[in-house]
């Protein structure tokens, strides 16, 4: 969808005025989304969170690493919500759900061996 701003100026001119129509393209923020700052919570049990978190311009996604507070997790999940307003869907939080490294890699061991059995 392209935006457009307009503008209308009148310059006064001998015998009359002088009426000037402008027309440029507004660039849509495509990366507004990616300012919104992620809601981390640690899935072991009993979860826990870990606070309000801004990363990197970078698209996470599960499996990849990441360093909270000096220590290591992986994210399990990514969550994105959305809330209608004004007939559009706005983004409205973003969740990572996050493992120790450890206990990730542990319960990958453990269901592939449940799957193997």
């Amino acid at each position: 969808m392209a935006l457009a701003s307009t503008t209308i100026s009148y310059h006064k001119l001998q015998g009359g005025f002088l009426q000037q129509v402008g027309c440029r393209k507004k660039e849509k923020d495509r990366d507004r989304d990616h300012h919104y700052p992620y809601k981390v919570v640690e899935i072991t049990p009993p979860p826990r969170s870990l606070g309000v978190r801004c990363f990197p311009l970078q698209n996470i996604h599960c499996g990849e690493s990441v360093t909270i507070e000096g220590q290591a997790y992986t994210v399990s999940s990514v969550t994105h919500r959305y809330q209608l307003r004004k007939g559009k869907y706005e983004p409205s939080e973003k969740r990572l759900d996050v493992q120790s490294t450890g206990r990730y890699m542990l319960n990958l061991y453990l269901e592939n061996l449940l799957e193997n059995s």
